[in-house]
C-alpha cells in the first residue's frame, strides 16, 4: 500500500445535523485499499492507493491486480466470462462505481474521481465439482 497527498478537506465528511467526522488520510488509505480488494477478489496489500485533492473532492487512483477465470474454464464454459462479471474492461469500469459508492457510503466523503489501474491478473483455481 502506498499513498498519500495531503488530505485536506477530502477525508472530512459533514452530514447535517450530525456534526463533523474527519478519516485520518492512513485510515482512508487502508479503506480504500479493503474495498478494493474485495471488489477485484484479491489481497489488500496487492492493491496501491494514492489519495488526492480535486477542488476539495477526494480523487482516488487505484492500481491493482485483478482475479479472473482460467483460459481453460472459459473454454469448457463459454458463459463463464459474462457469469464472473464479464470483461475486463467491464468490470474495471463497474468497479469504479463500486469503489466510489462503498467509500462514499463508508466515510461520507465526496469523490470527484476514481481511476482504476490493473497491474496483472490473479487466475481462479479451479474447483472441484464432487
Amino acid at each position: 500500500m502506498s499513498s498519500t497527498a495531503a488530505v485536506p478537506a477530502m477525508g472530512q465528511a459533514t452530514t447535517p445535523g450530525r456534526g463533523r467526522t474527519t478519516v485520518a488520510p492512513r485510515a482512508l488509505d487502508r479503506m480504500v485499499s479493503a474495498v478494493t480488494a474485495d471488489t477485484f477478489g484479491v489481497t489488500a496489500h496487492a492493491v496501491h492507493v494514492e489519495l488526492s485533492d480535486r477542488d476539495g473532492l477526494l480523487a482516488l487512483h487505484v492500481r491493482t491486480p485483478i482475479q479472473v477465470v482460467s483460459l481453460k474454464g472459459v473454454k469448457q464454459k463459454p458463459g463463464l466470462v459474462e457469469g464472473s462479471g464479464g470483461t475486463l474492461l467491464q468490470r474495471a469500469s463497474h468497479a469504479q462505481q463500486t469503489i466510489r459508492e462503498r467509500v462514499t457510503a463508508l466515510t461520507g466523503a465526496e469523490i470527484a474521481h476514481v481511476s482504476v489501474e490493473l497491474t496483472g491478473i490473479e487466475i481462479q483455481a479451479e474447483r472441484r465439482v464432487a
